[in-house]
């Protein structure tokens, strides 16, 4: 049985390291009429620039069916991961493939997962997918498993700024507004609805870094491990990494640059933190 992870850019994984067969599909934004592919190569600082000096309306859009049918082609057991169904059409359209591609391949096995998240949180999906894909576990024994591990993995975010999710529609611009503010710091949530959370506001970096470590020790982190995604800000990063490990030094925390799609909604100087309770 020949395997392959699919997984939507919002990952911000892609590629993958090592044997497994993994592809991406791209979401787009459109800035100013033109179209950026969020695919190896894309200039994500100059994306965030263009998005920043934009006197019209911008915009994002997920991949279509064909797509996603084009990643699936060649493989017979594939796994499809997408950006929460709350905040985008990635999950729909992939399912509609799934469909399509079954209907001509009866023998193929297409797992679509709704990861109800984004980003490190997608990752940690990928890095599980591939580690059991190692194992030659039975494609529904890999099912079980990554149902089970799902419901133990978890996302926050910090942002300065919130502006492209209120214009999206995907935060009220009451707290846009609050967000705006300078020097605060706006800590989220993916909830287990895949939708968006207020946790908490700071003002100050290092405040929200000390505000995000401990929600993650709320919500049961004991040393998992960790992906956090930044929009132009290594530092971040860094921080995070140092305050994580300094709680738990064992802690195997990544880091890693947004691209294109979690770049327009982080925005500069944001963050996407993906971790394990287990």
């Amino acid at each position: 049985m020949k395997y392959r992870i699919v997984s939507d850019s919002s990952s911000n994984l892609l590629t993958f390291p090592g044997d497994i067969d993994y592809k991406t599909v791209p979401l787009k934004i459109l800035v100013d009429g033109v179209e950026y592919v969020d695919e190896i190569g894309l200039d994500t600082a100059e994306l965030v620039a263009k998005i920043k000096t934009s006197q019209t309306a911008t915009s994002t859009s997920c991949p279509n069916t064909f797509e996603w049918l084009n990643a699936f082609e060649g493989a017979d057991a594939i796994f499809a991961i997408t950006i929460s169904s709350q905040l985008s059409g990635s999950y729909s359209a992939a399912c509609a493939a799934r469909d399509d591609y079954m209907a001509s391949h009866p023998e193929a096995k297409v797992y679509v997962i709704d990861s109800l998240s984004t980003g490190g949180e997608m990752i940690l999906l990928i890095e599980k997918l591939a580690e059991l894909m190692k194992e030659e576990r039975s494609f529904e024994e890999i099912k079980q498993i990554i149902e089970d591990y799902h419901s133990r993995i978890h996302l926050l975010f910090g942002l300065l700024s919130l502006r492209n999710l209120a214009k999206n529609g995907r935060v009220s611009p009451t707290i846009a507004k609050i967000a705006g503010l300078l020097g605060i710091h706006f800590l989220g949530r993916a909830s287990d609805k895949g939708t968006i959370e207020e946790v908490g506001i700071y003002r100050g970096q290092k405040k929200l870094v000390k505000g995000t470590v401990a929600q993650m020790i709320k919500e049961g982190y004991q040393g998992g491990e960790v992906w956090i995604s930044h929009c132009l800000n290594p530092e971040i990063g860094v921080s995070l990494k140092e305050a994580i490990q300094k709680e738990f030094p064992n802690a195997n925390v990544n880091i890693n640059q947004c691209t294109g799609l979690c770049s327009y909604y982080a925005e500069e100087g944001g963050m996407i933190l993906g971790y394990e309770t287990i």
